[in-house]
């Protein structure tokens, strides 16, 4: 666990990047500052192994303060990863990996073995091992800087914007592999960016900072969409945060019509194993599903498919790949209205039990 006991950062010019910060970072979880420029995220990062020392408070990992340790000591013991990798330019790649390991006193042969684990283990293929940092692709530099943050199995795990670099395609990628690796490894990760979508898809909490280095709000992902604390943090999440809310809610008990039901004139083809075709009417083009969802999928999928199906409807597949039912877009919609009431409801009641 990570706290920040009433943290204070004030630069020699008078800036207060930090002012009075309060913030316990739970084990094993990622969690993701984000927030204007200037607001403090950054800082309150490097803050942690010391990079930044605060002017007041007290930083502690695991009830230590880090201010009682070496600078050079704790940070062998906490990953780094930061924006365009960061790599040393004259090492191989796999030397990269094992900096650290060596550093800390494992043999080069027994480091550079565990780097070339964890090169695969980030989905990058043997051969890249002995290249040079520029031989390869932004992607691939960014997947090498995960490696080597985890060459020393650090328990934290600090991650200054990682993927911004990056073309989107390549960012999403990259953050779903991040995910995969999360959930074998179970680290505790602080990472900072400054897109609240990428906050809320890779983050387990999520700490939004306002001007003047304030935390403004901390709270998980769907809670945060659902109930900002205040105007700033509504206005910083966004207009849209009722759609990227649909990302928390999944479609299990959205209720579907039959598969054969006609819808706007037309009606879905399958197969002779019960697989979608796609949609045929009266004329001889048949017109595509844009995509399947299953009951597990979330509603933030199921309301794009029906959005861009020719029919207005989306198709439910089971395990199988089989449909097994239709969703009409109206019915989303009142499927979401009747959930944003009983949520609106439950948290009146709430409230004035509190009030109480």
């Amino acid at each position: 666990m990570i706290e920040f006991v009433d943290v204070v950062k004030t630069f020699p010019d008078g800036t207060t990047a930090v002012d009075h910060l309060d913030l316990t970072i739970p084990d094993g979880a990622i969690t993701v500052l984000v927030g204007p420029s200037g607001c403090g995220k950054t800082t309150s990062l490097r803050m942690i192994n010391r990079m930044i020392d605060p002017t007041s408070g007290q930083i502690r990992i695991d009830g230590k303060p880090v201010g009682d340790s070496d600078p050079a000591e704790l940070r062998r013991g906490i990953g780094y990863v930061i924006q365009a990798a960061g790599l040393f330019p004259h090492r191989t790649v796999v030397d990269n990996v094992a900096t650290v390991p060596v550093l800390a006193g494992t043999p080069k042969k027994k480091a550079r073995a565990h780097a070339r684990e964890l090169l695969d283990r980030v989905g990058l293929r043997p051969e890249l091992a002995d290249r040079y940092p520029a031989q390869l692709s932004g992607g691939q530099q960014q997947r090498v800087g995960v490696a080597r943050a985890l060459a020393a199995d650090p328990p934290v795990m600090l991650m200054d914007e990682p993927f911004s670099a990056v073309d989107p395609v390549v960012r999403d990628d990259l953050q779903q592999e991040f995910l995969r690796l999360q959930g074998e490894l179970g680290k505790t990760i602080v990472m900072v960016t400054h897109d609240i979508d990428e906050a809320i898809k890779l983050g387990d909490h999520v700490a939004v900072f306002a001007e003047g280095g304030k935390l403004a709000q901390f709270a998980p992902p769907d809670q945060l969409l659902a109930d900002p604390t205040g105007d700033f943090v509504a206005g910083f999440v966004g207009r849209d945060r009722g759609y990227r809310g649909l990302s928390f809610t999944t479609a299990e008990h959205l209720p579907v019509e039959p598969a054969d039901t006609v819808v706007e004139g037309l009606r879905l083809a399958v197969d002779g194993d019960g697989r979608a075709l796609g949609w045929d009417g009266d004329g001889s083009t048949r017109l595509p599903t844009e995509g399947t969802f299953t009951a597990s999928d979330t509603m933030r999928r199921v309301t794009d498919l029906a959005i861009l199906s020719p029919a207005g409807a989306a198709v439910r597949v089971d395990a199988s790949g089989r449909v097994d039912g239709l969703v009409r877009h109206a019915t989303v919609a009142e499927h979401l209205r009747e959930r944003q009431i009983e949520r609106l409801r439950g948290h009146g009641r709430s409230t004035a039990g509190a009030e109480g």
